[in-house]
């Protein structure tokens, strides 16, 4: 198999020719939340289902468990200080790892009701938390409890860890999923994966103006197809590296699929790592790849 597939030649310079997709890591029920640690050489991602976070080596290449009851983890990142940042699906809530291993509730609550399952989560170089809050973890007890919503509906927030404050900047989602910055953090992308489990709902990622922290200006960045778009990463460039039914897409700022890095499997969400951040970590169904390219991730902690 072709490492990448090109649609429009402004991909190719993206491309390597002599690389090739590396499978590292099988055995898994749901692959999600790819964070990369540079000062340890490692990748913490979640393994869903089985409700436990692994840890990948990068120097050894294997594989060891993180944390073995994770509270059914999937989204993880890590703040300006280089903490351990996490969405929990059955303990409804976002909490931080000290460095010296204790857990911080940063939110679990909005206006005194429980959230549903927050699901990905990036941090601002400001230090303020953004995740999303669809009811994945509490549809079914597959990947958390099955529950109802208590707050009825999917949004997007914004924490403060400096007041503690809790805001919704986006309340019109069907299932908010992935979402991540543009290099200069003007624009948030967030991803509607509603499609699953409801075909006539979106399968798109949509582009927001950030302003004083506060977003504007919604438009549709993309539709992905096969599939949804679930995870995503944006290289220095700008452009957005997104999971998809069979692979990783390529989605420039102005909304266009140039490639596609095809995966034997579907993608939940993928990572820059590596010394210099061009080796791109992708987690599949049951699978950990990875592919380096000749760009590298925006900077993150």
């Amino acid at each position: 198999m072709d490492p990448f597939e090109v649609y429009d030649k402004r991909f190719a310079q993206y491309t390597i020719p002599i690389v090739f997709l590396e499978k590292l890591h099988t055995g898994l029920r749901w692959a999600e939340g790819p964070v990369y640690f540079a000062d340890h050489r490692c990748l913490l991602f979640s393994d869903l289902p089985n409700n436990r976070i692994l840890r990948y080596d990068e120097e050894t290449g294997q594989v060891s468990v993180f944390r073995a009851d994770s509270n059914f983890s999937n989204g993880n990142t890590r703040d300006r200080e280089g903490r351990l940042v996490t969405c929990e699906h059955r303990g409804r809530r976002v909490t931080r790892t000290e460095h010296d291993g204790a857990i911080t509730v940063l939110a679990d609550r909005y206006e005194g009701k429980r959230l549903n399952s927050p699901n990905d989560i990036v941090v601002k170089s400001d230090g303020t938390v953004w995740f999303t809050d669809p009811t994945y973890g509490i549809s079914a007890e597959y990947e958390g409890n099955k529950a109802d919503s208590e707050i009825g509906s999917c949004n997007v927030y914004r924490f403060d860890p400096r007041d503690g404050s809790l805001r919704v900047v986006v309340d019109d989602f069907k299932r908010p999923n992935g979402l991540a910055f543009s290099p200069d953090e003007n624009t948030l992308y967030v991803a509607d994966s509603g499609f699953w489990p409801n075909p006539d709902w979106p399968h798109h990622i949509r582009a927001f103006d950030v302003v004083d922290g506060r977003l504007s200006n919604s438009r549709v960045l993309a539709d992905i197809a096969p599939g949804i778009p679930d995870g995503f990463r944006v290289d220095v460039d700008g452009n957005v590296w997104t999971s998809s039914g069979d692979g990783v897409c390529c989605v420039t700022p102005g909304g266009d699929v140039i490639g596609k890095v095809p995966v034997p499997e579907k993608v939940a969400n993928v990572c820059f790592g590596g010394p210099k951040r061009n080796r791109l970590y992708i987690c599949g169904h049951t699978s950990l790849y990875a592919i380096h390219l000749n760009t590298r991730g925006a900077q993150t902690p």
